[in-house]
């Protein structure tokens, strides 16, 4: 059976063109003809959930010890960091997986509400390194859509998944194989390729049956 062709998450947006994480480059993806967007979330002093990709934002300081009126004063192309609803808005209609670098737990409510209360919560999904949160965001809704990160070869790639309460294998793209692939396929599973930037990278990966390719470059992955 020939595999169904990947779908392509833009990372952080149409990042490869566009400042990461800016709703510029949520558009550029949508422009490009992205399936979905990969973005990163941190919680602020104030419990806002801003749409960055590092705790610490140059010349302000660290996101969890700032207000939202402060990081607002920062702009990306023009225009002030997002926050998390904000960028669900532009993103209307695509897939999106939220990217959780850290997470107090103080912070869950309000993440599960901005996602419930987005155009299209049956389209999004949580991931991160840290399957710790990946699993207390689940036990709180199970219905949620749940990833796990990894950039390395697991001997057993279900364990980790199903520890998380996962479906999602996030797997760093030079560490795919086809037998990653059927393992997480046998599960019922899906697997998602992270950073691939070439078109050469996105012909091999799509042969092995990953289920969707994420990158910088969107308009670089889509395969015949």
């Amino acid at each position: 059976m020939t595999p169904s062709r990947p779908r392509i998450l833009a990372h952080r947006g149409a990042s490869g063109s566009r400042p990461e994480n800016s709703l510029a480059a949520f558009r550029e993806a949508i422009r490009l003809g992205a399936d979905g967007v990969e973005l990163d979330v941190h919680s602020t002093a104030d419990g806002a959930l801003v749409v960055h990709h590092d705790a610490e934002i140059p010349g302000l300081g660290p996101i969890p010890g700032q207000a939202l009126e402060a990081i607002r004063t920062i702009r990306l192309a023009g225009e002030p960091i997002p926050t998390l609803a904000e960028a669900l808005e532009v993103l209307d209609g695509l897939e999106v997986w939220v990217e959780l670098k850290s997470l107090p737990a103080s912070a869950d409510a309000a993440l599960l509400t901005t996602l419930a209360g987005g155009p299209h919560p049956d389209r999004y999904a949580v991931h991160g390194f840290d399957h710790r949160i990946v699993a207390r965001l689940g036990a709180q809704d199970p219905s949620l859509r749940r990833g796990i990160l990894s950039a390395s070869y697991p001997l057993d790639p279900i364990g980790p998944m199903t520890a998380a309460g996962a479906n999602t294998l996030w797997q760093e793209w030079r560490l795919i194989d086809d037998q990653l692939v059927a393992a997480v396929h046998r599960s019922g599973g899906e697997l998602i390729a992270w950073t691939v930037n070439t078109a050469a990278a996105a012909v091999r990966l799509s042969a092995l049956g990953v289920d969707a390719l994420c990158g910088n470059f969107p308009e670089r992955l889509r395969v015949a």
